[in-house]
């Protein structure tokens, strides 16, 4: 039933009055709707603009979840290869271990073979002194007992002679430090110089070596000035199968006499110096 019709009913002085209190509140109402379906747009607008966010927060948050679980694959990843490294490291720790292991077992086996090889070297060393003895006491044997097979060509008759023999001459003209140093001469020789016949006889003061080194030679010239001294005419000798190259330049400096597998060297040399002391 519409409002006029219900307007109609009532009694004619309140029909008026009724109908404006009805527009009144219609008007009233009609401004309420109004208001609220603005709010309503409003809201409306306002909940999509949160649709939106929401929807935007949720591709970020998708986006998001796809780059962390790059990240979680790519630490997966990294954890694989770390524990791939971890054992490298480890067997590359074993490795060390046992190549510090073998080092120290080379490093032993190196210390017992220089042990082993400074004991050979003291053998040998040995060996090597008592060889050079015995080839120095066979030459020694040699040049005494065989002293013409050597000198024969520059002395005639040459003879050996033992010290002991000219021991009261010795005694009577050197110190006993002197007789000291001069008995251990290896062998002394007297003869007539071939060239000279008309000069008094000679003597070799000789100091025989495997190995004739300067020590040798200034033994020789020790040796020869003390019988000199005892009033022998003394010539230095070196004998020996090799010599070094010092005892060779000091033998020329000191005209001293060299034999070396037979052969004679500064002989004129040793000669012209020994008879110059006539003069």
């Amino acid at each position: 039933m519409s409002l006029v019709a219900i307007a109609r009913r009532l009694p004619q002085d309140l029909q008026l009055p009724m109908l404006e209190f009805a527009e009144a509140i219609g008007e009233e109402l009609r401004a309420q709707l109004a208001v609220r379906r603005e709010d309503f747009e409003v809201l409306q607008a306002a909940v999509r603009e949160l649709a939106e966010a929401q929807k935007r927060t949720e591709e970020r948050l998708d986006r998001l979840e796809a780059v962390v679980a790059e990240l979680a694959e790519a630490q997966k990843r990294t954890e694989e290869r770390l524990d791939r490294l971890e054992a490298v490291v480890v067997e590359l720790a074993e490795a060390q271990k046992r190549t510090e292991q073998r080092v120290e077992e080379l490093a032993e086996a190196q210390k017992r073979t220089e042990e082993t090889l400074n004991k050979l070297i003291m053998r040998f060393d040995r060996i090597e002194v008592k060889l050079g003895g015995l080839v120095g006491d066979n030459l020694e044997r040699k040049y005494r007992e065989r002293a013409f097979a050597y000198l024969g060509q520059v002395l005639r008759p040459v003879h050996s002679v033992s010290l002991q023999d000219l021991l009261p001459q010795l005694e009577a003209r050197l110190t006993e430090a002197e007789l000291d140093e001069l008995l251990p001469l290896d062998v002394l020789l007297r003869g007539q110089v071939r060239e000279l016949p008309n000069r008094p006889e000679i003597w070799l003061a000789m100091e025989v070596s495997a190995v004739v080194d300067q020590t040798d030679v200034e033994r020789a010239v020790s040796r020869a000035r003390a019988l000199a001294k005892a009033g022998l005419r003394t010539m230095p000798a070196v004998a020996g199968e090799e010599f070094t190259e010092g005892a060779r330049l000091l033998a020329i400096r000191q005209k001293v006499l060299l034999l070396q597998d037979g052969r004679r060297h500064n002989w004129l040399e040793a000669l012209e110096q020994l008879f110059d002391t006539d003069r």
